[in-house]
């Protein structure tokens, strides 16, 4: 079979995406390989498709277990022959999976980076026929990468054991171009050709709010997403399970994901969001690569992530399915502290020497200055994260909060001065909350106990609104006018670049929101779909996986059913021109999908 053949026989679709059929034709030539392609955009594909085409057999290297099944369980009910190799296995589980690939019953092999070196798997794969290593998450190599793994650095200690080199290739939804150039220099990727699709994911809507409750805000937000799937994120496990408790109150059908759980718990609670038992997970960032859940209709961000790459990442999870998807951030300054704070204390990588920790978080603290400037750019969100990546864009996407608000330019000189003589005044020692209260003249207890009411800059801002003097603030760090300490209790600091502002010899200006209502985002509804049409092959999915036991989107897409409902297709020659529906799975259950279709039409 040719290389659309098998697109169309196991993965259902007739034509490739952006990128897709010339990665794949460069592997099957023999060549090594680099694809950056966003979350949702196919990678998978690109090794998958070759590896069955390929003599041999192809080993992926994965660093997540939950992947590695998902997408086991996606292959085989495709009709491939495939297996992984992780902890999650017993010994006698790893054995029969190392004596069926000696047998070359499995075409592709699933395997963490930590099993390579070891003596049963190195004996196998001394021995075996390796056409190719496909490295997934390919950043993790690079300590510039947002999730580096000294793991993934003993990939090439595996290579050079094997009797022969086999091809390699290698994959990542986020780079830069320091990252990617670490990937090409550890991999040893030789004069390798390299795909960038493009970060863009013109489906995701780009949100970010400043609300004074975030709680209160969330509610407000999930009003728009009834019986939606989606994923909320938090920074610690404390507030993973003050909100979940929240929203399971409040009768949202929610669980929770983080490290502080047990292995069964986070098992257990993983798939019954994945089976749509639950359709909101509320998690830390330990959740969710790998997930390759297509029906993610939001993921809100209780708490600004780390960096970028992150973000995007996490971001991304929604909407995979092309549908449209919405993406919201909730900032508040506390966040900066709290990531802060991880990356001082961060001790994630024991096997990191002492001078790479410190270049690693030295990096940290600059992709988080980043993150924490995408939360205050008045620019377009989308043009900010595709800057980042280095890739160019129009400016104005029509689809970010940014894009839909009406911004104006101002002068803020005086206002940052006397911002900046509050700060002086104080001597230094108080945060945003105080400095705010003391220019606003306010009278609360505290304040007055200290005599601060007696300052010369108190109640100078008076007529200010609390909003516009803290985003002033945030203005002023952000350009490193003040800074703000790294204590639990953190406090404001005049910075060398201070004294240009206070004794007037630089001016400023800011883009500020008009403050004017804005209407909310639209709610994501199913377009030109029978809803009834939609359901009735929906429960018909839902039985056939839970049959199956595997999730929904396994056996197909929401993407999959609304084109069946769409098209109406009559016969299977018909059905086999839906997107997502190939032979195998035509064969295995198109029938049950194909007879609700003609009782509908029928009706």
């Amino acid at each position: 079979m040719n290389k659309y053949e098998i697109l169309k026989k196991y993965f259902g679709y007739t034509q490739f995406r952006k990128g897709q059929e010339d990665l794949i034709e460069q592997i099957l030539l023999g060549k090594d390989v680099l694809g950056i392609m966003p979350t949702g955009a196919g990678k998978s594909l690109c090794f998958q498709i070759p590896a069955l085409m390929l003599e041999g057999i192809t080993l992926v290297i994965s660093p997540l277990i939950s992947l590695m099944k998902d997408q086991v369980n996606s292959l085989t009910q495709a009709g491939v022959s495939v297996a992984y190799l992780n902890s999650t296995l017993t010994a006698n589980q790893f054995n029969q999976v190392l004596k069926n690939s000696i047998n070359e019953k499995y075409k592709i092999i699933y395997v963490a980076p930590e099993r390579l070196n070891t003596e049963g798997f190195l004996h196998f794969a001394k021995n075996a026929n390796i056409s190719m290593i496909a490295v997934d998450e390919a950043h993790c190599v690079s300590q510039w990468g947002q999730d580096f793994r000294p793991s993934y650095l003993k990939i090439m200690e595996f290579v050079h054991k094997l009797k022969e080199r086999p091809i390699i290739s290698a994959f990542t939804a986020t780079a830069t171009a320091a990252v990617k150039e670490d990937i090409i220099k550890i991999l040893k990727l030789k004069e390798p050709f390299s795909v960038t699709t493009g970060f863009d994911r013109k489906n995701l809507y780009f949100e970010v709010r400043k609300p004074k409750n975030k709680m209160q805000e969330l509610h407000k937000l999930l009003g728009n997403y009834k019986n939606k799937c989606g994923i909320i994120y938090c920074a610690t496990r404390k507030n993973v399970e003050q909100v979940c408790t929240e929203l399971q109150n409040e009768g949202y059908l929610a669980s929770r994901y983080h490290a502080g759980l047990s292995e069964e718990e986070r098992k257990n609670n993983q798939e019954d969001f994945i089976y749509d038992r639950c359709l909101i997970m509320v998690a830390t960032n330990a959740f969710g690569m790998g997930i390759d859940k297509s029906n993610v209709s939001f993921v809100i961000h209780y708490n600004m992530p780390k960096n970028i790459e992150s973000y995007y990442q996490e971001a991304g999870r929604a909407g995979r399915d092309g549908e449209d998807a919405s993406c919201i951030l909730l900032y508040s300054g506390q966040d900066v502290v709290t990531n802060q704070f991880f990356i001082e204390n961060s001790n994630e990588n024991e096997e990191m020497d002492e001078e790479t920790a410190l270049l690693v978080k030295e990096k940290d603290r600059e992709r988080l200055k980043a993150m924490t400037f995408y939360c205050h750019t008045t620019e377009c969100l989308r043009e900010y994260i595709l800057n980042y990546f280095g890739e160019k864009s129009s400016g104005f996407c029509d689809n970010c909060s940014n894009c839909h608000s009406n911004f104006e330019t101002m002068d803020i000189t005086v206002e940052a001065q006397k911002i900046l003589s509050c700060v002086y005044r104080v001597k230094e020692n108080y945060g945003i909350k105080m400095i705010v209260d003391i220019l606003r003249g306010s009278k609360n207890e505290r304040l007055m106990r200290f005599g601060l009411n007696k300052l010369s800059t108190y109640s100078i801002m008076a007529d200010t609104s609390e909003k516009i003097i803290r985003k002033i603030i945030d203005y002023l760090i952000l350009e490193e006018y003040l800074r703000s300490t790294l204590d639990e209790y953190p406090v404001l600091k005049l910075t060398p670049l201070s004294p240009d502002i206070l004794k007037g010899r630089k001016n400023l200006s800011m883009k500020l929101i008009k403050e004017i209502p804005l209407k909310e985002h639209k709610d994501i509804k199913i377009h030109n779909v029978n809803s009834e049409l939609f359901e009735g092959l929906k429960a018909i999915r839902n039985y056939i996986a839970k049959k199956q036991r595997v999730p929904s989107y396994i056996i197909f897409t929401d993407a999959t059913l609304k084109d069946m409902c769409k098209k109406l297709p009559k016969n299977e020659e018909e059905l086999l021109e839906v997107n997502g529906v190939g032979q195998v799975k035509l064969k295995k259950y198109g029938g049950q999908f194909l007879n609700e279709i003609l009782k509908f039409t029928a009706e």
